[in-house]
């Protein structure tokens, strides 16, 4: 088995990149064999996660979901999480939430803490309850992309996640931004409403902005911060 205790480039399987699906459905489908219930989907409830959750359902139906419930969700996402559970009723979708409510981190760290120290904010509410709910697995998926931005380029289907000592399983690194969107519209998908009105990205209401070039379809998060990515997929 394929572990990140027991790294090894060379046991790493290849999957076909130009396959109907890019690679992703035979990644997922290997990835289920090898880890079975000690896999995860961190979903975000975006629309790369909506392509995975279908391509999950045709593997696993009753795969285990989480999304980090950090409290500052867009009121569109979870109406997407509810729509979501209706037409998948076999997958077990968990919301993970911090073990501070927003009101308990405003009372230790100070009032809108995504503001004043956005990552601090991000390790309280994403990343700590995502290494709490990771802790059962050997492995977690994620919905990367290449194109996504500078940062991601060189993700792999399988990756060795120093952060959360986890194996990675990416499998849309080479879908692109239409590949997604024709996948959503030929089977009808249910999406959050949001990427309709300028948000290719979307994560807390607080830190997220449409964004206005899909050269950079990240642009809106923690727009003029200088921040780019919330820490789960950094080292």
């Amino acid at each position: 088995m394929v572990t990140y205790e027991q790294w090894n480039e060379k046991e790493v399987p290849l999957f076909p990149a130009e396959s109907e699906t890019k690679g992703a459905l035979e990644t997922l489908q290997w990835a289920y064999e090898e880890y079975g219930e000690k896999l995860v989907y961190a979903c975000s409830f975006g629309i790369e996660g909506i392509v995975l959750i279908d391509l999950i359902s045709k593997v696993k139906p009753d795969a285990e979901i989480v999304f980090l419930d950090t409290g500052y969700h867009f009121k569109e996402t979870y109406e997407v999480i509810d729509e979501v559970k209706k037409n998948y009723p076999s997958l077990r979708i968990h919301l993970q939430q911090p073990d501070l409510t927003i009101d308990e981190q405003t009372a230790q760290h100070g009032k809108d803490l995504w503001k004043t120290e956005p990552n601090q904010c991000c390790n309280i509410r994403k990343i700590v309850p995502l290494s709490k709910a990771l802790a059962p697995s050997i492995a977690w998926i994620s919905g990367l992309r290449r194109e996504q931005s500078e940062t991601r380029k060189h993700t792999n289907f399988l990756n060795q996640d120093h952060k959360f000592k986890k194996v990675k399983v990416c499998p849309l690194i080479h879908w692109t931004w239409k590949d997604v969107w024709r996948y959503v519209t030929k089977h009808e998908l249910a999406y959050n409403r949001l990427h309709d009105q300028g948000y290719p990205s979307i994560g807390c209401e607080t830190c997220t902005k449409p964004a206005y070039s899909l050269e950079d379809m990240r642009a809106g998060r923690w727009s003029g911060t200088g921040k780019t990515e919330c820490g789960l997929h950094t080292s």
